[in-house]
């Protein structure tokens, strides 16, 4: 598996041969550095401690900047860690970028997604309305949302209005339409969750399956 980091630049449209429309995310991926190598022997698995985007001293613990320091790199915003089946065939001070994936692969994208605030049920979970006519006082309110004697309580889990969104999200099995290694880029097919500009983390899918 084949994991980075990156930032959502925005969407936009690539057109093939015959014409044909494409709704694709951009993401500017990397680089990223090998902070850390874990090793079956010390921290009883295999991984790859990821690093992501240079951040002033003053802007990090001194942990942080301690276990930079021994990584010989300077102090990273945004660390991410990597399980392995295997041994890491990487080395602290390595770099991955954006050429790591090739066009036609199949990645899940994890982002935080936007957060809208409070929301009602309508917008939150796609509720239907009531009737706007003949007095109807059921317009855009959310029903009942339990028993009154027994149990005498709502049930845990019911769908009611609250805070909507700015919770972590995978999209899953997206395709890569296109890379480009002089700016960093990739181009994957749909949408991607958060805003522009937002961290975005770009895996190898881990099912494979292509979406139609």
């Amino acid at each position: 598996m084949t994991l980075i980091l990156g930032r959502k630049k925005g969407m936009t449209q690539l057109f093939s041969e015959d014409g044909t429309a494409t709704g694709c995310t951009v993401v500017e991926a990397g680089p990223c550095v090998v902070m850390q190598v874990r090793t079956q022997d010390c921290d009883g698995y295999d991984a790859i401690q990821w690093g992501f985007e240079d951040v002033p001293d003053k802007r990090c613990r001194k942990p942080q900047r301690e276990a930079a320091k021994q990584a010989g790199q300077a102090p990273k915003r945004v660390l991410r860690e990597e399980r392995l089946a295997a041994p890491a065939g990487q080395a602290v001070g390595d770099t991955l970028t954006a050429t790591a994936f090739e066009v036609g692969d199949l990645v899940d994208v994890t982002g935080t997604t936007k957060g809208r605030g409070f929301a009602g049920t309508i917008k939150r979970h796609g509720f239907s309305r009531g009737p706007k006519t003949h007095g109807s006082m059921n317009y855009r309110r959310p029903g009942s949302i339990g028993c009154s004697a027994y149990p005498s309580r709502v049930i845990k889990g019911m769908r009611m209005s609250g805070h909507y969104g700015a919770k972590r999200h995978t999209t899953k099995n997206l395709e890569v339409v296109r890379v480009d290694a002089d700016r960093g880029l990739l181009f994957i097919r749909g949408s991607v969750p958060g805003h522009n500009g937002g961290l975005v983390q770009v895996q190898t899918a881990k099912t494979g399956v292509k979406k139609g």
